[in-house]
């Protein structure tokens, strides 16, 4: 089992984790958020957080949105504005990506998804022709430009419209062009494409642990992935594809993502699994997700 973090990422640091909470700098600006895997106690005393902040996301009681994000409102000092850019940098791979506030304490990247991003981007180079790539709950679409950036042809499936619009604005922000915008529930579209016999070198599932479809499809991560590992299996380019599965659900370890997909795809020649962590500047690990990578490429 791997243990991944960011590496070199001048635009984003993890200051301080603890009392669920976490204390982190996107650019040139301090986030304070609900964090519920930081159990233990901060390293920073109480005072410093307050120092810091420029934003702090605090939580209504007994108020949720989908896939269990809490709901609330930030708290802005006066120069912390409400729309902001950061940069990632990977080999040639120059991504750009517009950060917003929002009433869910997402702020549009999950910084602990820049190792997958660099797996993804050297993947897609290892293929002569540009490969396809389809990406699953694909949100503001770090995976999406990461594989574009490589040169594929990218299909991008969320099922929030205004997320579409969003990972348009950082496609164009990163000087990328021609990514397919789908906005329909993820395992719809899989079946469909199953029915089209489509095949893509490349598959990116990210499916949270509950969530909707544009037509009020329920997702739950326990019941559905099983369907969706299914359908996938059915489109991928057996000849020579990868694959990259991302589970947030904390109750599922990186071995239940290795045995998902060892089982549905068995052709695998390289796999590897474990967590995505943040550290912070006390040197604790916050873990934020668990993943599986394989592929037979050559």
């Amino acid at each position: 089992m791997e243990l991944l973090s960011p590496d070199k990422w001048p635009d984003y640091q993890l200051i301080d984790s603890g009392d669920y909470e976490k204390l982190e700098r996107f650019g040139r600006y301090l986030l304070r958020r609900p964090e519920p895997q930081a159990v233990w106690r901060k390293a920073l005393p109480e005072n410093d957080w307050e120092k810091k902040t420029d934003a702090w996301f605090r939580k209504e009681k007994g108020k949720s949105g989908l896939e269990g994000n809490e709901k609330g409102e930030w708290i802005l000092r006066s120069s912390m504005p409400q729309q902001w850019f950061i940069t990632y940098s990977y080999r040639a791979m120059k991504l750009r990506f517009r950060l917003g506030l929002t009433a869910f304490k997402h702020v549009g990247i999950f910084p602990e998804q820049a190792g997958n991003w660099n797996y993804i981007f050297d993947a897609v180079r290892q293929f002569p022709p540009p490969p396809s790539v389809l990406n699953l709950f694909a949100y503001t679409g770090g995976a999406s430009l990461a594989a574009k950036a490589a040169g594929a042809d990218v299909v991008h499936v969320d099922s929030v419209k205004q997320v579409l619009h969003w990972s348009r604005e950082n496609m164009e922000a990163s000087g990328l062009d021609n990514i397919r915008w789908v906005c329909e529930d993820a395992l719809k579209f899989v079946k469909r494409e199953v029915k089209r016999e489509k095949r893509y070198q490349g598959i990116i599932l990210d499916p949270p642990a509950y969530g909707r479809g544009p037509e009020g499809e329920k997702w739950i991560l326990e019941d559905h992935i099983a369907a969706l590992m299914d359908a996938c299996s059915k489109i991928v380019d057996k000849t020579g594809f990868f694959c990259v599965l991302n589970l947030y659900s904390m109750g599922f370890s990186s071995l239940v993502a290795e045995n998902l997909m060892n089982d549905y795809f068995p052709n695998l020649t390289e796999i590897n699994s474990g967590e995505l962590y943040l550290p912070d500047q006390a040197g604790r690990k916050l873990p934020l997700s668990v993943f599986c990578r394989g592929s037979n490429l050559k």
